[in-house]
């Protein structure tokens, strides 16, 4: 299901709302808000479900445990043997970066994707949140956007921003980049947990 679009929206912005409806097709999710990175689309996530205790895998990417750490949420090391994509406990919000597949959205969740250059639909930089919710869609994608709304001048809301936006956006030239690469990827590479070190070893995670 799209996002209605505003007149209000800089044209070049309809391309992100174009590569979103696409990758919520891809997946069959009915949501899809794509965000600067996978790290910063976990992020918000974890702000929109206001997330206060979670656990995280010993053996993942480093922005992962860095961001619980900047964030404040309080949180432990588990040795989860994961296989293409991880829960962050029970909070229903998965770390899905290396996750590809067609229709697979788990559903009542989030699933959190990554393009880095090195993942299946290779972008660059870049991520998305799958989910099925509206008004939680609706939610991340102001965060991402400064929680400025998209049906007005963002000049004409200052008496309307009441809570803290993020500036993690997806960029139209990068959505743009993803629609035309999308009809064509194929997954190339399968990871685990085991591609990626022990992190609860790092001396900043035991401070």
């Amino acid at each position: 299901m799209a996002f209605l679009l505003s007149r209000y929206m800089d044209k070049s912005f309809y391309k992100v709302l174009d590569f979103e409806n696409a990758l919520a097709e891809y997946f069959g999710s009915r949501y899809c808000v794509a965000v600067d990175c996978c790290t910063h689309a976990v992020e918000l996530c974890m702000r929109q479900q206001q997330v206060q205790q979670t656990s995280c895998p010993t053996h993942t990417y480093l922005s992962i445990p860095m961001m619980l750490k900047k964030v404040g949420i309080s949180w432990n090391f588990v040795l989860d043997q994961w296989d293409d994509l991880y829960e962050f406990g029970n909070t229903g919000i998965y770390d899905a970066a290396t996750f590809w597949k067609p229709n697979g959205y788990i559903p009542g969740t989030m699933m959190c994707l990554s393009f880095q250059f090195k993942k299946t639909l290779s972008l660059g930089r870049g991520g998305a949140v799958l989910l099925d919710d509206y008004e939680a869609a609706v939610d991340i994608r102001r965060m991402a956007y400064d929680y400025r709304r998209m049906d007005m001048p963002w000049k004409d809301q200052v008496s309307l921003i009441n809570r803290m936006g993020y500036h993690y956006y997806m960029t139209p030239e990068i959505a743009q980049i993803g629609i035309r690469k999308l009809p064509t990827v194929k997954q190339t590479t399968k990871w685990t947990w085991k591609d990626y070190p022990d992190l609860s070893k790092a001396p900043l995670f035991n401070e």
